[in-house]
Formats: C-alpha cells, sequence, structure tokens
C-alpha cells in the first residue's frame, strides 16, 4: 500500500479506520501492548483485533515486538509501532537560526541539524527556507515517499486549518502550505512556534500530561501555547495565545504589531535588549561597555552571558522583566487556574534572576487561593521544545490523531 492510500484510509470515517487510529495511538502513548490487552481496554473481541492488527501489519505500520516477559504459561505476543514505516520532518524557525529534524515511526529523533536563517516576509527569504529544507532532506537520504509529511514552525499569527501565516511569507493567495507543498514534494502543516513548544513540553517535558497546561515563549517576541483540557488550544481562527500583544502598559513603545504597550514592549528578549542599551546610553557600567563604546553589536544572548557572569547591568535588566512577567502571570493564573506554567525560550538561561522576581510579583499580584494550586517550572527541553513539539504535532496530524 503506498503511503497515500494508507495515511487517506486512516483519515476515512468509517470503523475500521476509526479502530486502526485509537490502536495506533494506544501504541504511541504506551510504547506496545499484546491483543489481550488491547481486547480489554477497547472492549472488542480477540479475533476483531487480531484481524485489524494483522492488517496494519501488512501496511507496514506495525510489527511484532516479541514475547511478554511473563512469570509463567504461554507468553504473548507485544505489538508496537514499525519504526521504519516512515517519517515526519520538524522545521523550527526562531530568529536568527532554523532547527530541522526528523522522527521515526514511533517518534524516536533519527537525525537533527542547524542552520543560519533569518526569517522575513520576503519571497527570497521563502526562497531559502525551501532550498535548506530540501538541502536537509537530501542529507538524511530518507526516500521521499517514505516521508509522510513537514510540519514547520513559524512564529505570529498562524492558522493550521486553513494553512495561511499572516506574519510570514504572507505575500500569495494561496495558502502557504499549497505554495511549500509544491516546493517540497511532501504534505506540509503549519504551527505557531509558542504552541508548537507548549506541545513538546506536554507530551515529553515538565508539562508531564497536565489536563491545563500554558506555555509561555520568552525569546525574541513574547507568545503564549495553551494545552485545556487536555488539547492544544487554538481559538477560533488559530490566533490563540497572542497574550504578548495584550495593552498591558502606559509606555508609549510601538510593538512588532504596531500598536503601543503591549506585553511584549516590557517582557521579551527585544524588551531586554532594548532596556539594556538604553542603560547603557545613559552611562551604567556592564562588561559590555568597552563592546558598545566600540560600536559593536549586542545580542540578546550576550546579555544573557553577562547575567551568567553576573554582570549587575545585566542582572537588573533580567529582573526588571521578571517582576513585569510575574504580574502578567498573576493574571494567567486568576483567569485559567492552570495546574501548571511553564517557562521556556532564550530568556530562561537568566534562571533565578528571571524566576525569583516573577514567583515574588505572583505572590502579590495572584489570588492565594488559586495561584496555591499552580506549579511554576522551567521548561526541560530547552531550545529544542519547539523541534519535538511539531514533530509530534505533525505525526499525529498525517495519521489523523
Amino acid at each position: 500500500m503506498t503511503k497515500t492510500n494508507f495515511l487517506d484510509a486512516l483519515e476515512c470515517g468509517n470503523k475500521s479506520a476509526q479502530l486502526k487510529r485509537e490502536i495506533l495511538r494506544r501504541y504511541m502513548k504506551n510504547g506496545g501492548e499484546s491483543i489481550a490487552d488491547l481486547s480489554r481496554e477497547l472492549g472488542l473481541s480477540v479475533p476483531t483485533l487480531t484481524k485489524i492488527i494483522g492488517t496494519l501489519i501488512e501496511e507496514n505500520l506495525v510489527c511484532d515486538l516479541g514475547k511478554q516477559v511473563a512469570t509463567g504459561g504461554r507468553r504473548p505476543s507485544i505489538y508496537g509501532l514499525n519504526p521504519s514505516a516512515g517519517y515526519f520532518m520538524g522545521v523550527d524557525i526562531k530568529r536568527d537560526i532554523v532547527i530541522m529534524g526528523i522522527i521515526n515511526f514511533r517518534g524516536d529523533m533519527v537525525m537533527q541539524r542547524q542552520y543560519d536563517f533569518s526569517i522575513e516576509n520576503t519571497r527570497a527569504s521563502f526562497d531559502e527556507l525551501c532550498n535548506l529544507i530540501n538541502q536537509f532532506i537530501s542529507s538524511t537520504r530518507i526516500r521521499r515517499e517514505k516521508l509522510f509529511a513537514i510540519g514547520i514552525n513559524i512564529p505570529g499569527r498562524i492558522n493550521p486549518d486553513t494553512g495561511y501565516s499572516y506574519s510570514y511569507f504572507f505575500f500569495d493567495e494561496k495558502p502557504l502550505t499549497s505554495a511549500l507543498e509544491e516546493r517540497l514534494g511532501c504534505r506540509v502543516f503549519i504551527e505557531n512556534d509558542s504552541r508548537a513548544m507548549a506541545y513538546g513540553e506536554y507530551v515529553h517535558g515538565v508539562g508531564n500530561g497536565e489536563q491545563d497546561m500554558i506555555f509561555l515563549n520568552l525569546s525574541w517576541g513574547f507568545g503564549v501555547g495553551m494545552i485545556l483540557g487536555g488539547e492544544l488550544h487554538y481559538g477560533k481562527s488559530g490566533f490563540s495565545g497572542e497574550y504578548g500583544h495584550f495593552p498591558f502598559f502606559d509606555n508609549e513603545i510601538i510593538c512588532s504589531c504596531g500598536k503601543r504597550g503591549c506585553l511584549e514592549t516590557e517582557v521579551s528578549g527585544c524588551a531586554a535588549h532594548r532596556q539594556f542599551i538604553e542603560k547603557l546610553k545613559q552611562g551604567n557600567i556592564s562588561m559590555l561597555s568597552s563592546q558598545y563604546e566600540a560600536g559593536e553589536t549586542i545580542t540578546v544572548r550576550d546579555i544573557l552571558e553577562a547575567v551568567d557572569k553576573e554582570d549587575m547591568l545585566a542582572i537588573e535588566v533580567m529582573e526588571q522583566i521578571g517582576a513585569s512577567l510575574g504580574r502578567a502571570i498573576a493574571g494567567l493564573i486568576n483567569m485559567f487556574n492552570p495546574e501548571v506554567i511553564i517557562l521556556g525560550g532564550t530568556l530562561c538561561s537568566a534562571k533565578d534572576y528571571l524566576l525569583l522576581p516573577i514567583k515574588s510579583a505572583i505572590n502579590k499580584y495572584a489570588l492565594n487561593f488559586v495561584s496555591k494550586d499552580t506549579a511554576i517550572k522551567v521548561s526541560k527541553l530547552g531550545e529544542s521544545a519547539g523541534l519535538i513539539g511539531i514533530c509530534a504535532i505533525t505525526r499525529n496530524k498525517a495519521l489523523g490523531l
């Protein structure tokens, strides 16, 4: 059976396709199960499940993993996902790099690579991205027919259902996914970067499968990804999570969205960079002062490295951002009452210099009887959260899960 045929079959609404999807979903979660275990969990007869699993084996999606360990009696066979059945690719676009990775059918990362890339809303940037993706695919030596789908994280406003991006590569009447599929020769999904990071932490990070989880992406901008009721929350048009553009401050600073006083103007990598440079202009001293006076570029990563070396000016900026962020988080806690809030993105390398003022502000502004049930955690996956998340989302969508 060809790639298109069996993926189309999984997406059909008939009962057989639904059972196949449920079995694949359980194997993804549990690694492998015997037919007897599946029979008890799904409430189906052993003959029925034997037939369906036989079909999945014929389609090369499932394989026999060997005999179950048992203390006595006949040991049943364990079945699970066939890792070589196919592959899914993830592309995570950041401010100045793009990270690409391939997972096998079982979900194991088999290859990962990073390229220099600055995203712009131009055709030249779009062409460069497509060339880099094709270059990466060629380097993997995976046959195109075995690559089932590609998922791409893009910052800003994304509608995954329609396939349109309204922040980058928005210069064509047709959906961005269609333009990408023409260039890449493969099915393509697009996703907001913060939402993919949230899903990565949910399935493989400190999210630990909590039903109500909020992820804060503290990178050059500020985005939010939400898991509500155990599902990624998209909103009506796929634009949920734009908390960075909440009118939080009366500062008259123009945000990247064109409006003034957004949360992002004081709580983000671009805010940290602006505040740090302003303080240097005012004559404040830092280990980066000579670099500034020489006219050399100072990046957010330079500032964070200065924090790590206990530079007082850099620490002051991070503490200021932490205090503002904590107040904003208090609002999220009061509104959503989540089980956990996870901090991720570039700024999290500031560690306690960011985390302590956040917790102090939460204690000050959040309702105590609400906030006591919310854990504040720092991402375990770090820079890999987005790639891991988009690979998992792409596999789920391609298989109709």
